[in-house]
């Protein structure tokens, strides 16, 4: 008589059935909101914060005409009648400006950022001019070639007022800062920090400093997910490394999301029978995401407890660091108050081959950029694939990314390239 029993059923087993990239990223964009609140600081303090508000200019930058380089103000008009022999009338410095106009071919000694004398239009450079004393009068010899305006700034060159300068969501850069600083504003409304939760599970896992058993590992996936969360402006909790006991991993999810805007876990999240994490999740709330056609990465999930949102990481630390990349990272942006960020792909020469790739499944390979014979940029493949090589991320310059429908990779053929500093990260 056959057995009752069916064959695992399970719609995420095959990759030509699990999630695909896309679809992944199109679910996280239709879940995810701003959490964060909005509170008000100092400008000094609000590098790499999300900005909340819109910042305006309220009045010209510059403000008035001035001085681009050290030279000598003079009107273009006057150059012809004077030969370029121009009496020197006064001197000017940044921060103390002179009202009196120029009179008729005359010239006046001027510094970098001081304002244009009233009757001047054009500067020239102190490097291309004389000096000259005749009868206890100073003269200064400027030299043909000049056109009218040269090396003055204009007011409003850089912004005019009512300009819109910066616009919320925006992660304060330091560029962003100095244009920000440049309009007068001392403070600017941003989102507060994103409170994340950040949990290590399984027994094998020990901290660095601990004594290490026969089997164990030390977690370097905390410190290498806390510095990314950390790089994005998070505040983290460590909850510590939690044992793979059902009702411990359960507990602890459910005390992490009373508090936190997101959970980020590493490790538990595949199908064995001491990975609790997923049927935790189940248990407490809501999962949207699970398994992925990727490599690596496939156990990735994604969820909510109530409405603190759950992001499961593979225990592998490249596959945790490409998920944290790919997913964590424009979902954290979003409940931030920024954009869900998306990297910019290059393409570029392969300078490997791969003659077999497993279809329907996108692989991200970790690049390293270099130059061939010819001196153009290639990708070079880091030679091992393994979900566990640290190795290969320190060396690495970004991702490769190869698609769902690729069987093969040939030399010279051109792929996607994401830099790392396209996902956030500062190059090597």
């Amino acid at each position: 008589m056959p057995s009752s029993r069916r064959l695992i059923d399970d719609c995420f087993l095959h990759d030509k059935d699990r999630m695909r990239h896309h679809e992944a990223l199109e679910i996280l964009k239709s879940r995810v909101t701003p959490v964060a609140g909005i509170e008000t600081v100092p400008l000094a303090q609000a590098a790499g914060r999300c900005l909340a508000e819109t910042i305006v200019a309220p009045n010209n930058v510059p403000s008035a005409d001035n001085a681009a380089v050290d030279g000598y103000a003079f009107c273009h008009a006057d150059h012809a009648e004077t030969g370029g022999f121009f009496k020197l009338q006064t001197r000017i410095a940044a921060g103390h400006p002179v009202d009196t106009p120029l009179l008729p071919g005359a010239a006046a000694r001027i510094f970098t950022g001081a304002l244009m004398p009233p009757g001047s239009d054009t500067i020239a450079m102190q490097e291309d001019c004389e000096t000259h004393e005749q009868d206890g009068q100073s003269f200064v010899i400027v030299p043909q070639g000049l056109k009218p305006g040269a090396n003055r700034r204009r007011t409003g060159e850089d912004l005019q007022a009512g300009t819109e300068l910066v616009a919320p969501g925006t992660r304060l850069r330091p560029q962003d800062l100095g244009a920000i600083a440049s309009v007068g504003a001392a403070h600017v409304e941003v989102y507060s920090p994103v409170r994340v939760a950040l949990v290590s599970t399984g027994d094998e896992i020990r901290r660095p400093g601990e004594d290490l058993p026969r089997g164990g590992v030390y977690d370097s996936n905390h410190f290498l997910l806390r510095a990314l969360l950390e790089g994005m402006g998070a505040s983290v909790t460590d909850f510590g490394i939690v044992k793979d006991d059902a009702q411990t991993v359960r507990t602890t999810l459910a005390r992490a999301a009373e508090e936190h805007d997101a959970i980020l876990t590493t490790g538990g999240a595949s199908r064995g029978e001491e990975d609790h994490m997923v049927t935790a999740l189940d248990a407490l709330g809501s999962r949207h995401m699970w398994q992925l056609a990727i490599k690596p990465g496939r156990p990735m999930s994604f969820g909510q407890i109530g409405d603190c949102v759950t992001l499961g990481l593979p225990g592998n630390p490249v596959a945790a660091m490409v998920c944290f990349l790919l997913y964590v990272r424009p979902v954290l942006s979003v409940l931030g108050g920024g954009p869900f960020l998306e990297p910019r792909r290059f393409q570029i020469p392969a300078d490997f081959a791969v003659p077999m790739k497993k279809p329907d499944r996108r692989e991200f390979y970790r690049g390293i950029l270099q130059s061939d014979a010819d001196g153009r940029t290639v990708v070079r493949k880091f030679e091992r694939d393994g979900s566990g090589l640290i190795t290969g991320l320190r060396e690495a310059d970004g991702l490769i990314e190869i698609p769902e429908a690729a069987t093969e990779v040939n030399k010279g053929q051109l792929v996607d390239f994401l830099p790392f500093a396209e996902l956030g990260l500062s190059p090597r």
